[in-house]
């Protein structure tokens, strides 16, 4: 969802109002009132920039040092749990929770979800530096349904050679100087995020997307107090964390002659090379004053020939209006389409040939994330962001839309 716009949704989740656990047995397709409509591509474009802060994540890597990934799973502190005994969803395949902290915590909302295996494929079981990852985008707020105040990262080990833990890092934004280089949190919704080689994107709503590199995981001090971050004297904190990853760039958007994109969520599709983004929006006449009051698009940007990073111009390569709405969650592969409605509750699954399918799916989801996998059949990854009920599922791809 947009950013910082909740307290009406948080005030339903905990009268009740909407429900979020099982939906047992078969999913239910039934065909979609109406289907997606093609768009002019050409009228969005992304501007790319990965060397914004080339200078002080430099100063910050020689003066704080930094930590692979392997070494920060080696340090992983928290313990990730089995799924909720009631939670049922059609296909489920594997899943898990965070501990009862993160779980129930009413300051902190995952929202993006991507895996290791986008980041590096099915080669070698899809491991990054040795670990199988489930990696989820949070933003926190400065008091429970307060403002919003920044945004992190958690590593969740996915491999049975390794123990079931989990660990944050923070998000933050290079500032100071050469001589006394700094950082301050990134206080942005992070709806989306897809890892990609080595670089980490994360939506930034009324932007586009803040780039991060996921071999600059930079060391910091646990010491200090809760609210203190960055340079401190010689010393840097984070809120406590140990780590800190620091944006490297940022990827803007712009739409000629059209309304802005809302960067609600992300996805990353592998076989086109491509990040597609969809909106929440609301219908018009709905009462709806929080989100943009018009149908919601989806979008796909490709990135530059045999690359893991956009061109500094690039022309999106796909353009869609979509006839659903209050859209949490997108993801595509091969010409597939899948969209996810936390409103409404409903997968909505749509091929160009096939056309539009309608799913049950979970109430509180948010991101997806396609799972390809070489021996085993392929899964969609998604969460649910409502406090009590944070289930992290995979689910098989075939029972939500065609092969």
């Amino acid at each position: 969802m947009i950013r910082h716009v909740r307290t009406t949704l948080r005030a339903a989740l905990a009268a009740g109002v909407l429900v979020t656990g099982a939906l047992a047995g078969a999913p239910g397709a039934s065909a979609a009132a109406a289907a997606p409509t093609v768009l002019n591509a050409s009228a969005y474009t992304l501007s790319a920039d990965y060397h914004q802060f080339d200078a002080l994540d430099s100063a910050l890597v020689s003066t704080l040092g930094t930590s692979p990934v392997h070494t920060v799973m080696d340090n992983a502190n928290h313990d990730r749990q089995g799924l909720a005994s009631g939670f049922s969803v059609a296909g489920l395949s594997t899943g898990f929770r965070f501990d009862d902290g993160d779980d129930s915590d009413c300051q902190s909302y995952p929202q993006g979800i991507t895996t290791s295996r986008d980041a590096v494929g099915t080669a070698n079981s899809g491991n990054y530096d040795g670990h199988q990852l489930v990696l989820v985008s949070w933003y926190t707020d400065d008091a429970c349904g307060g403002k919003q105040q920044r945004s992190r990262i958690t590593l969740v080990d996915w491999d049975a050679t390794y123990p079931n833990k989990y660990r944050k890092i923070l998000l933050v934004e290079p500032t100071g100087t050469t001589a006394a280089p700094s950082f301050k949190d990134i206080p942005i919704h992070a709806g989306g995020v897809s890892w990609y080689g080595d670089y980490l994107y994360v939506a930034d709503t009324g932007v586009g997307m803040r780039v991060f590199d996921m071999r600059k995981i930079l060391n910091t001090d646990t010491g200090g107090t809760a609210d203190q971050i960055g340079r401190y004297g010689s010393v840097y904190y984070a809120h406590n964390y140990a780590y800190v990853l620091p944006q490297v760039g940022t990827v803007t958007a712009q739409a000629a002659g059209t309304d802005k994109l809302a960067w609600s969520s992300i996805s990353l599709d592998r076989v086109s090379k491509s990040i597609v983004m969809t909106e929440y929006t609301c219908p018009a006449g709905s009462g709806c004053t929080s989100y943009p009051n018009r149908p919601p698009r989806a979008v796909r940007f490709p990135f530059a020939s045999g690359a893991t990073t956009f061109a500094a111009t690039t022309t999106a390569s796909q353009a869609l209006q979509l006839p659903w709405y209050k859209l949490n969650g997108v993801a595509s592969h091969n010409g597939r389409w899948w969209f996810n409605s936390s409103g409404q509750k409903q997968l909505y699954y749509w091929t160009p040939t096939a056309g539009p399918s309608t799913f049950a799916w979970v109430g509180g989801g948010e991101s997806i994330s396609y799972w390809e996998d070489s021996t085993g059949p392929d899964l969609l990854w998604s969460l649910q962001e409502t406090p009590g009920n944070r289930n992290v599922f995979a689910v098989t791809q075939a029972t939500y839309g065609g092969g």
